[in-house]
């Protein structure tokens, strides 16, 4: 292979048979539950990267469900999301994701920055209630639940929500072990289609786990909870702050 070869289709790992293809990413019937909860503001301050802020001392732990996505097909994934503000400006910053489907976490990884790892998450509809499971290697770190569909929430307030900037905190490390890239990405979702929301009850209860570790920011108050369907197309990022530069 010549080396302009290489040039004009390097994108992704491996060369000649890449774990995922290129983006944007279409997700259809994308299903979401979204606990609220009110958390040690301390500990929460130790995970966050500045220059982002803390806005409040809040963490929405998310479970969702894709049955239908470019690329990536079908698979569930969950995890921590912080509100922040950057520069003034309003944003979630992803703090850690578990999800059960290998080209996802290489693209995710790779690509945005996604602080994806391989486990057991799990959304499900059972009898009248949503429930969310993490099991991260036998053994169950996180549990959710809340009622189906009791309150249709407002609309527009909730697409608002989901066309608000998202931050991540992309690592690549050079050969010799040390970083080569750290950077605070930046990413949206467009081409947004609400097909429902709701509220309802919920719960939320985590366990302790060494690699898996949700309970460090721990849950003190469900403040509330949020059940959405969308489609959504989860857009190429950019770069808005160097670490090494």
């Amino acid at each position: 292979m010549k080396i302009d070869d290489i040039r004009q289709h390097a994108f992704a790992m491996p060369l000649t048979s890449p774990a995922f293809p290129r983006g944007p990413y279409r997700f259809i019937d994308r299903e979401f539950m979204i606990i609220t909860y009110r958390t040690d503001p301390e500990r929460l301050r130790a995970v966050v990267p500045e220059p982002l802020e803390i806005t409040d001392p809040v963490v929405k732990f998310e479970f969702i469900r894709m049955p239908d996505s470019t690329g990536f097909g079908d698979y569930t994934e969950c995890g921590q999301v912080i509100p922040v503000s950057f520069n003034g400006r309003a944003g979630n910053y992803t703090h850690c994701m578990f999800l059960n489907d290998h080209p996802p976490i290489a693209g995710g990884r790779e690509l945005w920055g996604f602080p994806k790892k391989l486990a057991t998450p799990l959304l499900e509809t059972n009898v009248d209630a949503l429930v969310g499971r993490l099991d991260y290697r036998g053994v169950q770190v996180a549990s959710a639940s809340m009622g189906y569909k009791h309150v249709a929430l407002d609309h527009d307030a909730v697409l608002a929500s989901l066309q608000t900037p998202n931050f991540l905190l992309k690592i690549i490390p050079h050969v010799d072990g040390s970083c080569r890239i750290c950077e605070l990405v930046e990413y949206h979702m467009s081409d947004l289609v609400l097909k429902g929301a709701w509220t309802a009850p919920a719960a939320l209860n985590l366990s302790s786990h060494a690699l898996a570790p949700v309970a460090d920011l721990p849950v003190l108050e469900v403040l509330s909870a949020t059940h959405l369907v969308a489609d959504l197309t989860l857009d190429l990022g950019t770069v808005v702050f160097d670490y090494l530069a």
